[in-house]
């Protein structure tokens, strides 16, 4: 969490710390039950396989990574794949299990990384624990550290409610769930600078929660045309 003064700054940066402590306390079942979840998710396997693609050799981020099952499906195609997650009990977890994966410990409105450093990062159901007004930061600082013509593939699920869960597969936990509007991301996307290339929304699957959900894949503008 950045620092800013006022007490809404101190009231995001509560929200963050209850995110964090929640995530560290479902760790490990978080990757028990959903470790292997690409599985069973086509789309977004095809989805990922065409980042992956048009990337080619630049090492790709992975936004609130969680245990870094994603990061390590990308690694295994030979992508150079970083997970960055709130979470250091996520960021514990996934290097246990995913060596090949670099690992970093950080904040979706102050990232860990360098002017420039990835061709390409995924934020998949990262950004439903921001606030609709955090939405624009994260995406100023996800393009600061995109390479010109990168992509960013976001998703999220659709709505307009927060849902605050205080328990998580039997762990007591404090966290909101912020379901975002298709416009309200997309509006953010293109304030930060990005150029939006496709969308696509779909049904929830049956091992997964009742919701609706989106994706937004974008592009850092090239050189000259930002």
């Amino acid at each position: 969490m950045t620092a800013q003064d006022g007490s809404d700054g101190v009231s995001r940066a509560a929200d963050h710390d209850r995110v964090r402590r929640s995530y560290d306390t479902v760790a490990e079942t978080y990757w028990e039950r959903i470790g292997d979840e690409l599985a069973g998710k086509p789309l977004d396997r095809a989805l990922l396989a065409a980042l992956v693609e048009r990337t080619g050799d630049a090492p790709v981020a992975d936004l609130g990574c969680g245990p870094g099952h994603v990061a390590a499906w990308l690694a295994e195609r030979g992508v150079t794949a970083v997970g960055v997650d709130l979470s250091p009990a996520m960021v514990a977890a996934g290097r246990r299990r995913y060596p090949e994966v670099e690992f970093r410990h950080g904040d979706l409105l102050s990232l860990p990384a360098t002017d420039g450093e990835f061709g390409a990062a995924v934020a998949l159901y990262s950004v439903i624990h921001l606030r609709p007004a955090e939405l624009r930061p994260a995406f100023v600082e996800m393009r600061r550290v995109l390479r010109p013509g990168g992509s960013l593939l976001v998703a999220f699920h659709m709505g307009a409610e927060v849902q605050r869960l205080t328990d998580w597969w039997g762990h007591q936990v404090d966290v909101d769930f912020h379901y975002h509007g298709v416009e309200t991301v997309a509006g953010a996307l293109r304030e930060a600078g990005f150029t939006e290339e496709a969308r696509l929304e779909r049904a929830h699957h049956p091992q997964e929660g009742e919701t609706r959900r989106c994706y937004l894949l974008v592009r850092h503008p090239d050189e000259g045309t930002s």
